[in-house]
């Protein structure tokens, strides 16, 4: 499938600006760093407990990081009676920092090798893209196609792509590009790397991926993603 991108159309670039982290207290860094080295969602008392730490202290920082974008909060599985608890999580590094950006200059060099050598570029990029979503979604819980697809948004968020949803988490304008540049040149890898990875990503948390399309420079200022249809 031909894409032509259309000038007014499309997502606009993401715009580097510092990143939060580097603000942060020794104490602050050290719970960071904990969660980044554990990867997976973690409750208050593990990481108090870890670090030898009051809960309230650790709960501060943990919200702190959340409120920074650095972590993200999610919703423990109930287990008997009470409330259940809040996790945290680090969340990847933005698209916005300078190492992601040295990642999106990467990628858009493995983008032209694909589309100058591969016998079928859009194939191996849909590929390449669902194995990335896969990955990146490997820790999150399995809670139904309405679960994935805020996942999912949340995900697209992280990376830099911007996404504003309809109500139902379903038709996604994505108004940002984290490998513009490489889109404009290469759309067809590109823009096939990003459907992929809300497939893969989809996938992975159990929900179906027989409707997810992506239009690319379908709108003034975005591309649009349609994931999944509801539940039958």
């Amino acid at each position: 499938m031909e894409i032509t991108p259309r000038p007014g159309y499309g997502p606009a670039a993401v715009v580097p600006r510092p990143s939060p982290a580097a603000d942060l207290s020794r104490a602050r860094r050290q719970v960071l760093d904990l969660l980044v080295v554990r990867g997976v969602p973690t409750s208050v008392a593990t990481v108090a407990a870890e670090l030898g730490q009051h809960t309230n202290t650790v709960r501060e920082h943990l919200e702190g990081l959340a409120d920074a974008g650095l972590a993200d909060r999610s919703t423990a599985r109930p287990a008997g009676r009470g409330r259940p608890g809040t996790l945290y999580e680090a969340l990847p590094a933005s698209t916005t920092d300078p190492g992601a950006r040295e990642y999106a200059a990467l990628a858009s060099v493995l983008a032209d090798q694909i589309a100058r050598t591969s016998p079928d570029p859009r194939a191996d990029a849909l590929a390449a893209g669902a194995r990335w979503g896969r990955d990146l979604v490997a820790h999150e819980r399995h809670d139904g196609a309405p679960q994935a697809r805020r996942t999912v948004v949340r995900l697209l968020d992280r990376l830099g792509f911007g996404p504003n949803p309809d109500a139902t988490d379903n038709a996604i304008e994505l108004r940002r590009c984290p490998l513009l540049d490489a889109a404009l040149r290469t759309p067809e890898v590109v823009c096939a790397v990003h459907l992929g990875l809300a497939r893969g990503a989809l996938d992975a948390l159990g929900a179906p991926t027989d409707r997810t399309t992506l239009e690319a420079f379908a709108l003034p200022g975005a591309c649009l993603l349609h994931l999944d249809a509801p539940e039958a």
